[in-house]
């Protein structure tokens, strides 16, 4: 039988690989949506349309919170995660406007 503390270095190392490869997800579905919202930002400048959707936007931001309880995930972080990353696909797409 495995010493416990053997035991508990095992199980925080097999956590943190799970915690490593999720990040790796996350960072590179990150580069992936961005990579749409540039395409979306260089069109809607070509169109002359706003930088900001907020009905979209919110929209966005509620099922966010749907999901994010779907997936024991507090909604308020998902919130404010959302928040952020699209704050800063508006600073993209008015990059593009100008």
């Amino acid at each position: 039988m495995t010493n416990p503390v053997t035991r508990a270095a095992t199980l925080l190392k097999e956590h943190r690989e799970s915690i490593d490869r999720l990040d790796a997800i996350l960072v590179y579905t990150l580069g992936e949506r961005f990579k749409h919202t540039q395409a979306v930002g260089k069109l809607k400048a070509e169109h002359d349309l706003p930088p900001s959707d907020p009905s979209r936007e919110a929209a966005q931001i509620a099922r966010l919170e749907d999901l994010a309880i779907q997936a024991n995930l507090d909604p308020d972080f998902a919130k404010a995660f959302l928040n952020f990353i699209i704050q800063e696909v508006i600073r993209h797409h008015r990059k593009h406007q100008e």
